[in-house]
């Protein structure tokens, strides 16, 4: 029987390759050609898998010049790169890798926050240029950290990093803007304070951007938004190129209407506005906040893993639209509250992290059109918070078309935070 044939879009550890060439018919890029889109379309004609990154684009007109094609999985944990539901429509499952590189993108956010606000590559450029003579009470003086307002915008996994170590490793003070709210246990150990995003941009002395990147989010940061930050202020942007205006925080810089601005990403990547490389109080690094050895190695290895489970078994570690699988069921389990779909035939996929990490009645309520994804059920199904039956425990009753259950399992007996509960999508 002949292995599937899949492609492998941009160079990658060869250990990966050749861990992959023992179940498929690979074809390799490992001389990290930048191909164009006709070309990632000619390629992939004949593929049943692609292990992508995030500049290979999947859209609809390459899923319908490649009708073979059943698999895409990402070596990053953003997929903005994908046309999620051209791919489903389309019978293609999308895959992403979060959390293995949570702890390393935290690490240089914070990393990217020091040396924007201690000046750090100002102060090496001018070093290097010859200029260093004397010493001088205000030479390339910058922003403390310890003791600073830390805002973060977006308070998923890495931004909840971010905010532990600022919190714990330099006593500062937390505050977070996000879509929802988080829980109150999860903020505690954040130490972080939830505000309005128009408190968050006035207040903060330093502002972190992790949001994910979509139409909603795009130029989250403008002109108006960095008007209302201090003078004093500092920005980094680990998120997604789009989140921030690129061209209007370079006039802002220019101008010194904020301090300074660290950037991984950036619009058009690899493309840099012409402007940001004019001015001198931003640090700019070409996005490698998870590069890392260990994890862009555990990142290649749950792309393939998820290429090995699809073909092996139908299943993924991490599917971003599940319901390709033909899951029928959900399945709520245990006291750690993870969220698993249950195909027909019993077998479950861990999708925990879909949801923020939880699924909860909050979100379902704030987000139905995420929750609607990760379920696989249409826009006709109503999802909406019944009532809470346990104000202590902080527990509530979620309806699904007809079927009710506990979202929330945080209280209560151990028993019934043990407690399994199923609901059939229609």
């Amino acid at each position: 029987m002949s292995k599937p044939r899949i492609l492998i879009a941009r160079a990658v550890f060869p250990a990966v390759i050749e861990r992959l060439s023992q179940h498929f018919d690979v074809e390799s890029n490992q001389a990290d050609e930048t191909w164009s889109k006709a070309q990632l379309t000619e390629k992939l004609r004949d593929k049943a898998g692609a292990f992508t990154t995030g500049s290979d684009r999947i859209d609809a007109e390459v899923l319908a010049a490649c009708p073979q094609l059943k698999i895409c999985a990402n070596m990053a944990v953003g997929y903005n790169n994908f046309d999620l539901d051209a791919m489903t429509a389309s019978g293609v499952l999308g895959t992403n890798t979060p959390d293995v590189l949570t702890e390393t993108t935290a690490d240089f956010g914070f990393a990217l926050l020091m040396a924007t606000a201690r000046r750090i590559t100002e102060s090496e450029h001018y070093l290097r240029a010859g200029q260093w003579t004397k010493w001088s009470y205000d030479m390339f003086a910058g922003s403390d950290i310890h003791g600073a307002t830390l805002g973060i915008l977006g308070m998923g996994r890495i931004g909840q990093g971010i905010a532990k170590r600022g919190a714990h490793g330099f006593g500062m003070n937390v505050i977070y803007h996000n879509r929802s709210r988080l829980d109150d246990a999860t903020e505690a150990e954040c130490k972080a304070r939830y505000v309005s995003k128009e408190e968050l941009l006035k207040t903060a002395d330093h502002l972190v951007l992790v949001l994910p990147y979509s139409a909603a989010s795009h130029h989250t940061i403008g002109a108006a938004e960095l008007a209302q930050m201090k003078p004093t202020a500092t920005l980094v942007n680990i998120a997604r190129g789009g989140i921030v205006d690129d061209a209007a925080l370079a006039a802002a810089l220019r101008d010194k209407r904020i301090a300074a601005a660290g950037l991984d990403v950036f619009e058009g990547e690899p493309k840099v506005h012409p402007d940001l490389l004019t001015v001198p109080n931003v640090v700019l690094t070409p996005h490698i906040a998870s590069a890392s050895v260990p994890t862009r190695l555990a990142m290649a290895n749950l792309a393939a893993d998820n290429l090995i489970e699809f073909f092996t078994k139908n299943k993924a570690l991490t599917p971003l639209n599940p319901q390709v699988l033909g899951v029928d069921q959900i399945v709520v389990l245990g006291r750690h509250e993870r969220l698993l779909l249950q195909k027909p035939g019993g077998q479950c996929l861990d999708v925990a992290g879909q949801c923020g990490g939880t699924f909860n009645a909050e979100r379902c309520v704030e987000h139905p059109d995420l929750n609607r994804a990760v379920l696989g059920l249409g826009p006709d199904v109503p999802v909406k918070v019944l009532h809470a039956f346990d104000d202590a425990s902080a527990r509530h009753l979620v309806e699904v078309g007809r079927e009710v259950f506990p979202a929330q399992c945080k209280g209560g007996a151990a028993g019934e935070r043990e407690g399994k509960y199923r609901i059939q999508s229609r």
